[in-house]
């Protein structure tokens, strides 16, 4: 795979959570301040990237028949030395992630790539997929955090804005706030993405109710493809 798609994938075209919605727990619970948003991004792509290394590096050595714990024991490890370095050199960040912090063990993106990419590439290959996986992840809640801090809080990184100071929409730091943008950036990514999937019919064959209709759904569908033509 080309490095450099390897890498971009993970920013829009796979995007783990406006594409994938993967990790929408952290993402909703930690977008409300950008500083927040960034030190999620910054722990959750630090162990992705630390157990798409070892997990590439072991998937010839761990037996099949276990390797969802060994990846989870794997993962809990690295989350534990991240956890650590947070509490020692930015407490302020690890009472603020509170919780969400130590539960990236159970994150479906860190655990997802795991199995579905670094359990069958290469190292150097497996890095370059943790780094833009996230990168991809980091920008989501980037990108939530800037919309829910400025209009909820009026303020960007803690820093006031003027007018918006006074005047914002506190619903935005609230969860019916967080859902609301979090539907905005996937309809605008959505729109914007390049080679979306294409719809397929796929007629009768295959369809459980096939027999029941006696076919009248293809007969009908044929029908009106010829009108329309």
């Amino acid at each position: 795979m080309n490095t450099l798609k390897n890498f971009t994938k993970g920013l829009i075209k796979e995007n783990p959570v406006l594409v994938l919605v993967l990790g929408t727990c952290p993402t909703l619970a930690t977008s409300t301040s950008v500083i927040n948003a960034l030190g999620m991004g910054a722990a959750a792509t630090i162990v992705l990237l630390c157990s798409n290394i070892v997990i590439s590096a072991l998937r010839k050595v761990i037996p099949n028949t276990v390797r969802i714990p060994c990846y989870i024991v794997l993962i809990a490890g690295f989350v534990t030395m991240v956890q650590m370095l947070v509490k020692a050199f930015s407490p302020a960040l690890d009472e603020s992630l509170g919780i969400y912090l130590p539960l990236i063990v159970v994150n479906c993106i860190i655990l997802g790539r795991a199995e579905m990419f670094a359990n069958k590439n290469g190292v150097f290959d497996s890095a370059v997929d943790a780094v833009g996986m996230g990168a991809g992840f980091t920008l989501a809640l980037f990108l939530m955090a800037t919309l829910r801090e400025i209009f909820g809080n009026g303020t960007f990184c803690g820093i006031e804005i003027p007018v918006l100071a006074d005047n914002h929409i506190s619903i935005m730091t609230m969860a019916p706030g967080g859902f609301f943008v979090f539907g905005l950036l996937i309809a605008a990514v959505n729109k914007f993405a390049k080679n979306k999937p294409k719809k397929k019919d796929f007629g009768c064959q295959g369809c459980p109710q096939a027999e029941v209709c006696g076919k009248a759904g293809c007969n009908n569908a044929v029908k009106e493809a010829a009108e329309n033509d």
